[in-house]
């Protein structure tokens, strides 16, 4: 995939970058838009949240989330032996 744009970013002391309004307009972000972060080992990628694969999904849960389901007596009694 062929490189469309480089620009910088300065990282806030809260870890929050803005997007330079050139590379938003290149991938058609808007405000408010869900945007996905994803960690590779060599780069951080920015991607629409609608076009993430389903297979990824399940990386944005949150441990509270899926706790509803994993934390049950049978889990704990399970995992104990382990």
């Amino acid at each position: 995939m062929p490189i469309l744009n480089i620009k910088s970013a300065t990282i806030t002391e809260k870890g929050q970058i803005a997007i330079p309004k050139e590379v938003r307009e290149i991938e058609g972000f808007q405000e408010g838009d869900k945007i996905a972060i994803v960690a590779y080992e060599d780069k951080i990628e920015l991607r629409p949240l609608s076009t993430v694969n389903e297979k990824l999904f399940t990386a944005f849960a949150s441990e509270k989330t899926l706790a509803k389901d994993w934390n049950s007596k049978e889990d704990e009694e399970a995992w104990k032996s382990l």
